[in-house]
């Protein structure tokens, strides 16, 4: 059966107009039940088998614990959170603030997270009253839409509008395009190209920018190995799909050599000259392009294709930093587990090499520090052109929410004006309203000069 776009919008806002007015502790339940389907295992296991098997990357345990801690991690972001009516009250400015739905919300979704960004946003959009329409990646069609024929499963249950989530089956780039200028508001979860196509709907959007994170380890590390397993576990989760996956570590000249040693015992394989380049050939051919052979998927795979004798134990790959640009594009993502090393002596130095990397790859994405020494975190923070820093952490278990990092939990990352997105934050429940406030009159207090100028005034006279 053909998707009818315009009937599946007419559906969506017909379920939305029921579902805005909702009280707050309806649309608790509805989150809740729709929440504890997704997690639970015979479910997960069905959705990451079939991500699996339709996209040929990733890790199925990856997955099947992903879709979990996503899940889970939004809910426990949103609990308590007031998101219908009166929200707050400024009693002193005579100012109320009352939390609004945008309408119905199309959803475009990657091939690295086909179910789980369908969690994370779903459980959003139905916090906020929102309805949702899915445009599934041409690779995982199967796997988006089954997941949200369990969200209109558990929203049947409970007597909700089933039609608050629907999927296209068939998608095409037309069908994503005439869906983006139907709906209320769009967010897009990929890389610099999709960005253009979101904005050039003229919808409102939320969408995110391309990871090339560097991770800093510096000379005051207490644990070079424990630091190194921690990278090594974060590099290789789910075939380093994730854009929050470390695609360079930038390391102290003072503990190189014994970190680069960690990293072997980690399951590092470090390329020589020769080896870089025949694996540089094989993941760019054109010289360009990363070659969509070796994205996701495991080490021994990329050697193998590449024609590299590597050991059967190999975690991730790893080559020497040389030019930063298009003349060299290990400097940029790789969404694979190759991992590119930079050698740094002046901290300063390398912040300044950081920000060619970003501007090349990454840029608004994040950055990693493992240090003891809190104003070079701070020194990167004020410094680095990201929303995030993630210190001494793995990345991609702290970046988009963790339960041993403060981070909000999503699969949607905003890289901020340095990316073209709206936001740098990530994205969740948060963007999805609209605000109305309600102001009464207040005691009238007209500042005095003195007041808004006093500094100024005091410095450089009226004159």
């Amino acid at each position: 059966m053909e998707d009818d776009i315009k009937e599946m919008y007419a559906k969506a806002k017909k379920a939305f107009d029921e579902y805005q007015y909702w009280p707050q502790e309806k649309v608790d339940e509805v989150v809740q039940a729709v929440g504890w389907l997704w997690q639970k295992e015979d479910v997960r296991k069905v959705l990451a088998r079939t991500a699996v098997d339709e996209s040929g990357i990733g890790v199925y345990e990856d997955k099947l614990a992903k879709i979990k801690t996503k899940t889970l991690g939004t809910l426990w972001d949103q609990r308590g959170v007031k998101t219908c009516g009166l929200i707050e009250e400024d009693k002193a400015r005579g100012i109320r603030r009352y939390a609004k739905p945008i309408g119905v919300v199309a959803d475009v979704v990657p091939c690295t997270n086909p179910e789980s960004t369908i969690c994370c946003i779903g459980l959003s959009t139905l916090k906020t009253r929102n309805a949702m329409i899915v445009s599934p990646h041409p690779r995982t069609q199967k796997s988006s839409y089954l997941t949200v024929e369990y969200g209109r499963e558990a929203l049947k249950k409970i007597g909700a509008p089933v039609d608050l989530l629907q999927c296209i089956k068939n998608t095409s780039q037309a069908k994503t395009q005439e869906l983006m200028a139907h709906c209320d508001f769009a967010v897009a979860t990929g890389g610099a190209a999709l960005v253009k196509v979101v904005y050039a709907a003229g919808k409102p959007a939320q969408t995110v920018s391309a990871g090339n994170v560097v991770s800093f380890v510096d000379e005051t590390v207490p644990d070079l190995q424990a630091t190194a397993h921690k990278i090594m576990l974060s590099k290789i989760a789910n075939n380093a799909a994730s854009c929050s996956s470390e695609n360079a570590v930038a390391l102290h000249a003072g503990i190189y050599d014994k970190m680069i040693e960690c990293l072997k015992k980690e399951g590092g394989y470090f390329c020589n000259a020769a080896e870089r380049e025949t694996l540089r050939q094989c993941m760019w051919p054109d010289g360009k392009t990363l070659n969509r052979d070796i994205v996701a998927h495991n080490a021994k795979f990329i050697a193998d294709l590449a024609g590299l004798k590597v050991p059967e134990t190999t975690k991730f790959l790893m080559v020497i930093g040389e030019k930063i640009g298009r003349e060299d594009r290990f400097s940029g993502e790789k969404i694979s587990p190759v991992l590119t090393v930079w050698k740094w002596s002046d901290f300063d130095e390398m912040l300044d090499r950081l920000e060619k990397i970003l501007d090349f790859s990454g840029k608004g994405h994040s950055v990693s520090i493992h240090t003891e020494l809190d104003e070079r975190r701070v020194k990167l923070a004020l410094r680095a052109k990201v929303g995030r820093v993630v210190c001494n952490m793995g990345h991609t278990a702290a970046n988009s929410g963790g339960w041993g990092a403060g981070l909000p939990f999503t699969d949607t990352l905003g890289g901020g004006t340095w990316a073209g997105n709206m936001t740098s934050e990530n994205v969740n429940w948060r963007h999805f309203l609209n605000y109305t406030l309600v102001s009464m009159p207040i005691p009238e207090v007209i500042p005095k000069d003195e007041e808004l100028f006093g500094g100024y005034l005091k410095k450089w006279g009226p004159d």
